[in-house]
């Protein structure tokens, strides 16, 4: 895959997406890896040009809240390149609320979101998979619900087509000489390091238009 000037690239997903976007400003990128990616593709351009990016990350989602919005925040935007972010927070509810996201439903979910949008918009899709790096007591004990979780997405990826950017694999390799807080201060919301780190993941992955798919 190769993002030409002409695409409009959509990015979906949770906090992590979101960055701090200014939701009153339909051109705000937040301050995370959409506004890396956004700001490395302008440069590329050398006119300070580049794709259409738009950010439609919100706090708290998980794969359900996406669902209920998609129409507006992705299909009616006619992107040509979606890119999907999602997981941790389905995880998440289950250890700090008692939340059960079902790894099944949560996979039959992510199907038919990747799904509708290549039947509907025959857009490129894009699957970043969800991450954790420990940091506080009782996180290591998450993976029981994340790791399948993770297994899902793939296979979602995997059915509808979509290049998967690991960045599980990506920011548990840099913590490994960083850190686990170095890249994830709470170990799920990166620090400007973190999130240049799954910027630059996404264009390998798409300038090299390979996906690793191994669980």
């Amino acid at each position: 895959m190769h993002i030409q000037e002409e695409d409009t690239l959509l990015f979906i997903g949770d906090s992590i997406t979101d960055a701090g976007r200014d939701r009153t400003d339909p051109a705000s990128l937040g301050s995370g890896y959409v506004h890396e990616i956004a700001r490395t593709l302008r440069g590329r351009t050398g006119t300070g040009a580049g794709p259409a990016v738009i950010n439609k990350g919100l706090n708290g989602n998980r794969v359900y809240d996406l669902e209920s919005r998609w129409a507006t925040d992705v299909i009616d935007h006619r992107p040509t390149v979606v890119t999907v972010k999602i997981g941790i927070n389905d995880t998440w509810r289950r250890y700090d609320c008692g939340l059960i996201s079902p790894v099944g439903e949560f996979e039959a979910c992510l199907d038919r979101l990747l799904a509708d949008t290549a039947r509907t918009l025959a857009a490129r899709l894009v699957v970043i998979t969800p991450f954790l790096l420990p940091v506080t007591p009782g996180q290591e004990d998450w993976y029981e619900d994340l790791s399948p979780r993770t297994d899902a997405v793939l296979r979602a990826a995997l059915a509808n087509g979509a290049q998967v950017v690991r960045a599980d694999l990506t920011l548990l390799r840099a913590a490994e000489e960083k850190g686990a807080a170095e890249l994830a201060p709470d170990g799920v919301h990166p620090s400007p390091y973190g999130h240049r780190l799954i910027a630059d993941a996404w264009l390998a992955a798409i300038d090299s238009g390979t996906s690793d798919l191994r669980p």
